[in-house]
């Protein structure tokens, strides 16, 4: 989509990582919404919508997640696209403002992990993944590892098989994300990695 209006990000937050139980989510979203608004030296009341991304959760977090910044009655739309449902609540508040349909949107997410390997909920309907686990079985089985390491693997896989990708060039995406997050004192993991150390790390799939 190509809109005419130009669209910024003015303001950003970030809670730290913490374990399972440390803090629920409408306290995470507080604190991350918070940051972002400080940060634009925009209040809350000069938001006119907002795009709140989650995959583990009831049906309408988003409006609880929201209303730890205040009750004005705007618009609060939950986002639940799995891997990408960050940025897809990023990219409709991008359409809001670009539109001109808005002046002010937040886009905001949280996610509280359960503990051990993520599952299916719902057993009793059609999993959403059937077809891609059907695509990745004829193309190249299913083993025990953890059916997203398979498949974010095997597309990996595939980007070098079809574009000449080698093992070092993804790996420097891991060096290079490890590099900033030294600097970072919100990020999971803060010790830097070699390209050497990242190569010799344990297969996962």
């Amino acid at each position: 989509m190509k809109l005419d209006r130009k669209v910024c990000v003015i303001g950003v937050g970030m809670t730290k990582f913490h374990k399972p139980g440390v803090m629920d989510y409408p306290e995470l979203s507080k604190d991350a919404g918070e940051q972002a608004l400080q940060d634009a030296a925009v209040g809350y009341d000069q938001v006119e919508q907002a795009f709140v991304g989650y995959v583990y959760g009831d049906s309408t977090c988003g409006q609880r997640a929201v209303y730890q910044l205040g009750l004005t009655g705007i618009p609060v739309y939950n986002v639940n696209n799995n891997c990408s449902t960050g940025s897809t609540a990023l990219y409709l508040a991008y359409q809001a403002i670009g539109s001109g349909l808005n002046e002010c949107v937040l886009a905001l997410g949280f996610e509280k992990m359960e503990r051990g390997s993520l599952g299916a909920k719902f057993t009793d309907r059609t999993n959403p993944m059937d077809h891609h686990v059907k695509v990745m079985l004829e193309k190249q089985g299913f083993e025990q590892a953890p059916p997203a390491a398979q498949m974010f693997g095997g597309a990996g896989r595939e980007h070098m098989q079809k574009y000449g990708t080698t093992k070092e060039q993804l790996a420097k995406v891991a060096v290079k994300n490890r590099r900033h997050a030294v600097h970072n004192e919100r990020s999971q993991f803060r010790q830097a990695s070699s390209l050497e150390e990242i190569l010799a790390a344990p297969l996962v799939f």
